[in-house]
């Protein structure tokens, strides 16, 4: 028996009205979007992990994010919420304020739905260091609130009163992208008529840093400057390097938001979902699932792929990982055929690093930015292109291309799918 892939498919319109960020490249919006244009990495030796004995000292890190605005929200206390919880909450407040939404009593209307692929990990590190080395009775209480995965959820509910459905997503990779074809799901059915999306990742600890080492997935750290060493598409690339931080889009119905005055930056026209059921983190070669996952959000936005490849930007998962990207590469092509050599593409990991379960939020609000502007963020650390990963993958400088549309690929462990479709805001 045949099944559909899951798509977003009725016909509403659903639009973003606010961006939010926290990034290795900065704590906002406009700190990322300048950073990318200006092809910068935010990789770099960890000043918050203890390297001393890490196989790979360095990834990409917040600095300084701007924990006193916490203390404005009377139901929140800083010290009861996890670094994910954190970014999660002010990337919410960010992308709120961008929309002209309050900041309290967003009421029975508003929900959230967040993705997040290790949520809680410094959480689980540090008590799990003081059961061992003090025993149980030094087990902070707070422990499960502080890493349960719904915990950044719960954590915007609260700051900004918001008491409609909330929720959170954990398909690793791609935990962001399916939180936001869920929030569109939740316009069109009325569940809601605001959606905080996004997702929030910290999982920069030693116990993160060493698993995805193990598992063979993390760029080999050979003393090489950290900013080099994420090289997507290049035939050198032997990896990703891990990063943390959080992003958050306001979603609305287009004739709401219109209605309130609320400017569309981007319309959110199809998404699809599907997976591999191929191998438990190894990516298809074939790409059958992303194949279907692309043509699937094209698809149920009513477009082809011949309407769209001369005006589309993509923001490739590009993890920098040996077998991803040629997967990836194969995917575009089996979606585009031949005109998947006048795509113009990206892999925005190569400065941000690997966000985790929430790089399909970010690299949505990148690809927004990329719309309203017309200018495509580059694919940096791209000297020597794989002979196998042959598209335009926009090396090294960023491009001035007035798009029409951008996809938003992201693909996680366990073979999740997710590609998103956005139109320019009119």
């Amino acid at each position: 028996m045949r099944s559909a892939p899951t798509t977003i498919s009725e016909r509403t319109s659903i639009c973003v009205t606010g961006l939010g960020a926290i990034t290795p490249l900065g704590n906002s919006v406009r700190e990322l979007w300048d950073g990318l244009l200006a092809g910068r990495s935010g990789i770099r030796p960890l000043a918050n992990v203890d390297t001393a004995d890490l196989p790979c000292p360095i990834g990409g890190e917040v600095r300084n994010p701007p924990v006193e605005v916490i203390a404005e929200h009377a139901k929140l206390d800083r010290h009861r919420m996890d670094r994910a919880s954190l970014f999660a909450v002010l990337a919410a407040r960010e992308a709120l304020l961008h929309a002209g939404w309050p900041l309290h009593d967003l009421g029975p209307r508003a929900a959230v739905v967040f993705g997040a692929g290790l949520s809680g990990m410094l959480t689980l590190q540090q008590q799990t260091e003081r059961l061992l080395g003090k025993g149980p009775r030094a087990v902070s209480p707070l422990t499960i609130p502080l890493l349960m995965p719904n915990a950044a959820v719960a954590n915007i509910c609260l700051a900004f009163d918001a008491r409609g459905p909330s929720q959170t997503v954990s398909t690793a990779c791609s935990s962001s992208g399916h939180a936001l074809l869920d929030a569109v799901r939740m316009l069109r059915c009325r569940d809601a008529d605001l959606v905080i999306a996004g997702g929030t990742e910290a999982s920069l600890t030693r116990l993160g840093i060493s698993s995805f080492v193990r598992m063979g997935a993390m760029a080999k750290y050979d003393g090489s400057p950290p900013e080099t060493l994420v090289r997507p598409f290049d035939a050198r690339r032997n990896g990703l390097i891990m990063s943390e931080g959080a992003a958050a889009l306001v979603l609305e119905r287009t004739d709401d938001a219109l209605a309130a005055g609320r400017r569309p930056l981007a319309l959110l026209l199809g998404g699809c979902a599907t997976t591999d059921a191929f191998h438990l983190v190894t990516p298809d070669p074939d790409a059958v699932g992303a194949v279907a996952a692309v043509a699937g959000a094209i698809r149920d936005a009513g477009l082809t792929a011949g309407d769209i490849a001369d005006r589309v930007y993509v923001n490739a998962h590009g993890t920098a990982t040996p077998l991803n990207d040629l997967a990836e590469t194969r995917a575009l092509k089996g979606v585009f055929g031949d005109a998947a050599r006048r795509l113009r593409i990206s892999s925005t990991k190569s400065m941000t690093g690997h966000m985790i379960g929430a790089a399909g939020a970010v690299e949505t609000v990148i690809c927004v930015r990329a719309l309203g502007d017309g200018r495509l963020p580059p694919t940096i650390n791209l000297h020597e292109p794989d002979p196998d990963c042959d598209l335009d993958f926009i090396p090294n400088k960023p491009r001035e291309a007035a798009c029409e549309y951008a996809i938003n690929n992201t693909f996680g462990f366990g073979g999740h799918n997710v590609s998103l479709l956005l139109a320019r805001g009119h």
